[in-house]
């Protein structure tokens, strides 16, 4: 009888030892989630960035004889807002060390927005020469962003693209800051606008990976 008992009580405690061994093996394992992920999570943010610059490359093709000054602000008041969506994006989601190229041109946008704003009398071309540093800036750190992304996305080119285009405009208005305001007009709302298109193909992109 005591050797029955015995055995019943090994018996059971194997069936625990099985099942807890089951219940380990079956436990999930817990990955962060990639960049690529986190980015097509907050896909409209990237929407409304691209939806930003083509409304003010189309405001400003028609705005009305505009002069430097002016074109100046308009650009400052834009980049306020990009560096607001682009933050946003970067601190949105958790695991911000994976996006801190993406919290660079946010800060950097935000940075030229104020500097804007807070110093009007300072001479338009020194605030256009400032406007085509944070340019240059933006491409690099994008161009930055899509190799870190070539990994997890197909034919990043749009990125890339983008990025080249950012760090072109920007050495444009460096090399000639002094430019008539209808040459300036044209250079900007054209970079805005082909810039907010690449934009608005990358969040449709990033929308179609988020529902694969």
């Amino acid at each position: 009888m005591k050797q029955s008992v015995a055995a019943a009580r090994r018996g059971a405690g194997a069936g625990h030892a099985r099942t807890g061994a089951a219940m380990t093996m079956s436990a999930p394992t817990l990955t962060p989630p990639t960049l690529l992920n986190t980015l097509s999570r907050y896909w409209w943010l990237v929407l409304l960035r691209g939806i930003a610059f083509i409304a003010f490359g189309v405001l400003a093709f028609m705005w009305p004889g505009p002069t430097i000054a002016l074109l100046v602000l308009l650009y400052g008041a834009f980049a306020l807002v990009d560096g607001v969506l682009a933050l946003a994006q970067a601190i949105m989601g958790g695991n911000v060390e994976s996006r801190w190229w993406l919290a660079l041109i946010g800060v950097a946008g935000i940075a030229v927005g104020v500097i804007t704003f807070m110093a009007p009398a300072l001479a338009a071309l020194w605030l256009l020469i400032f406007i085509a540093c944070w340019a240059i800036v933006l491409g690099v750190f994008q161009i930055m962003g899509a190799i870190k992304l070539r990994k997890e996305i197909d034919n990043e080119w749009t990125l890339i693209l983008g990025g080249a285009l950012s760090v072109l405009f920007g050495l444009v208005l460096l090399v000639q800051p002094g430019a008539g305001a209808v040459g300036l007009v044209w250079v900007i709302a054209s970079y805005a606008v082909v810039f907010g298109v690449l934009l608005v193909m990358l969040a449709f992109r990033l929308k179609k990976h988020q529902a694969a």
